[in-house]
C-alpha cells in the first residue's frame, strides 16, 4: 500500500503532466496557425509524450493499492508574441516539472517509500532530456526570429521529430 502523501503528490503529478500536454497541444495550435507546421509538430510530439507520462503515474499508483484522484485541469495560453516565446516557456515548464519531480523523490525519501524512489528516478533521468531539448529549440526559435529563413529551416527540422510510445507497458 502507498503512503497517503505519496499518493496524493502523485495525483497532483499526474494533473501537472495533463497541464503539460493541453499547454504543448496549445503551442501546436499556435504554431499551425503561424504556418509553422514543424514546429506544431514538435509540440504535437511533446503533448504526446505528456500524456504517457501522466499515465505512468496513473499506472503506478493503480499497482501500489492507491486511489487516482483526478483534478481539473487549468486551461494553458493560446497565443503568443512571437515563434520563439513558447519555446521559452516551454523550457521554463521543463524546470517547473523538474522542481516537481525533484520534491517528489524528496517526498518519497522521507516517508522512506523506495519503490516510488525508483520509479521517479526514470523521471529524473526524463527531464534531463525534457530541459535540454526546450532549451536547445529555444535558443533555435530565437535565432530564427531575426531571419525568415532561419526559421524555415528550424520549422523543417521540428518536423522531424516523431512520437515513440515507451516500448514497455508498466510505469518505469
Amino acid at each position: 500500500m502507498i503512503d497517503k502523501k505519496m499518493e496524493a503528490a502523485l495525483n497532483d503529478q499526474i494533473n501537472e503532466e495533463v497541464y503539460s500536454a493541453y499547454l504543448y497541444f496549445a503551442m501546436s495550435a499556435y504554431y499551425s496557425e503561424q504556418n509553422l507546421p514543424g514546429l506544431a509538430n514538435w509540440m504535437h510530439v511533446q503533448g504526446m509524450e505528456e500524456l504517457t507520462h501522466a499515465s505512468k503515474f496513473y499506472l503506478f499508483i493503480q499497482d501500489r493499492g492507491g486511489h487516482v484522484a483526478f483534478k481539473p485541469i487549468a486551461a494553458p495560453p493560446s497565443a503568443w508574441k512571437s515563434p520563439a516565446v513558447p519555446f521559452a516557456e516551454a523550457f521554463k515548464h521543463e524546470q517547473h516539472i523538474t522542481g516537481c519531480i525533484n520534491k517528489l523523490v524528496t517526498l518519497a525519501q522521507k516517508v522512506n517509500d523506495h519503490a516510488s524512489v525508483v520509479f521517479l528516478n526514470w523521471f529524473v533521468n526524463e527531464q534531463v532530456e525534457e530541459e535540454k531539448n526546450a532549451s536547445e529549440m529555444a535558443h533555435k526559435t530565437r535565432l530564427g526570429e531575426s531571419s525568415p529563413s532561419a526559421l524555415f529551416f528550424v520549422d523543417q527540422e521540428a518536423g522531424t521529430r516523431v512520437f515513440t510510445p515507451p516500448a514497455a507497458t508498466t510505469p518505469a
